[in-house]
């Protein structure tokens, strides 16, 4: 075990290292810059602006100046936001994202997974087709075609709940709620079928011969070999809830970093676009461990070795 996590740790920084050097390189190959604005500022200024920066800089030495800053954990000063630091400003607005992402996760966890088994443990039969039919609707609808309609319907129709912003509790329901759906779906297809799948498993004809309750069954032998394909498919999950929440802050005015994201590419702050990315990229890459950790400990016929 610690040889595999140290082989994973190892190759994570490596994943780790490739994402933010394409990223530092696509985002300057970009046409235009963070002083460009509707009014051209004077030859002398824009100088000096760039290197305040240190932006008059050869590319290759930023890059170096850049992986020097991010070892030392500094993720530098926003080009636009100038009373902000970088780091300030993602401090600001993790709590928003990772609140609404973790919240996404769960909802698309407890109701893909009650769905799912309810639905397999009953091929065939009426609540299978309502659910399954649900499950391909919601697959079919993303998050960037619910969020307008969730507003329409519940904040301007029914007038129940907050359309954006962030001044209770209320203003939490639809972003969570329109992120999670899709991945409810998606979730309830793969335990429905690893649900049926294993019902017809030697060991649970077994189980029921020797008469023990249907719900020791569910519990002890068909769900923990019925949600291995899940827990594969969580890290991915997680990642795009994480990364989705960046639609669904634009959508309700949230104050989150996926919106310091997309403000941030349009106005060509690259140490902006950049601490978002290094954010990004370590909640995926930390995800993706846990996942292949809980996958050998469910499973114990998994070997994990160097």
């Amino acid at each position: 075990m610690t040889r595999y996590l140290l082989t994973r740790l190892l190759l994570s920084l490596v994943t780790f290292w490739v994402i933010v050097t394409l990223v530092f390189f696509m985002v300057r190959a970009a046409p235009g810059g963070p002083f460009d604005g509707d009014r051209r500022l004077p030859p002398e200024v824009e100088a000096n602006l760039l290197a305040a920066y240190h932006l008059d800089r050869p590319l290759s030495r930023q890059y170096v100046d850049y992986l020097g800053m991010l070892a030392r954990g500094d993720l530098g000063p926003s080009f636009k936001q100038k009373d902000f630091s970088v780091g300030e400003l993602i401090r600001a607005g993790l709590p928003v994202s990772l609140g609404v992402g973790i919240t996404a996760l769960l909802i698309s966890l407890a109701l893909g997974v009650g769905l799912g088994t309810r639905a397999g443990l009953n091929p065939g039969s009426s609540v299978d087709v309502l659910v399954m039919g649900i499950a391909n609707l919601g697959l079919a609808l993303p998050s960037i075609v619910l969020a307008p309609l969730a507003v329409l319907c519940f904040a301007v129709w029914l007038d129940w709940l907050p359309a954006g912003g962030t001044g209770s509790l209320a203003h939490f329901v639809l972003p969570p709620l329109t992120l999670a759906l899709p991945f409810v779906a998606a979730i309830a297809r793969l335990t429905r079928g690893s649900v049926a799948e294993v019902l017809l498993e030697p060991h649970i004809v077994t189980a029921r011969a020797k008469g023990l309750s249907r719900s020791r069954i569910v519990f002890r032998h068909v769900l923990p070999n019925a949600l291995l394909p899940v827990i594969s498919f969580l890290g991915p999950a997680a990642a795009a809830l994480l990364t989705g929440s960046v639609v669904i802050e634009q959508v309700f005015e949230l104050p989150g970093i996926g919106r310091y994201f997309v403000q941030a590419a349009l106005n060509r702050d690259y140490t902006l676009v950049m601490g978002v990315v290094v954010v990004y990229a370590g909640f995926i890459l930390t995800f993706n461990l846990l996942v292949d950790l809980c996958y050998a400990r469910l499973d114990p016929r998994i070997r994990l070795t160097g």
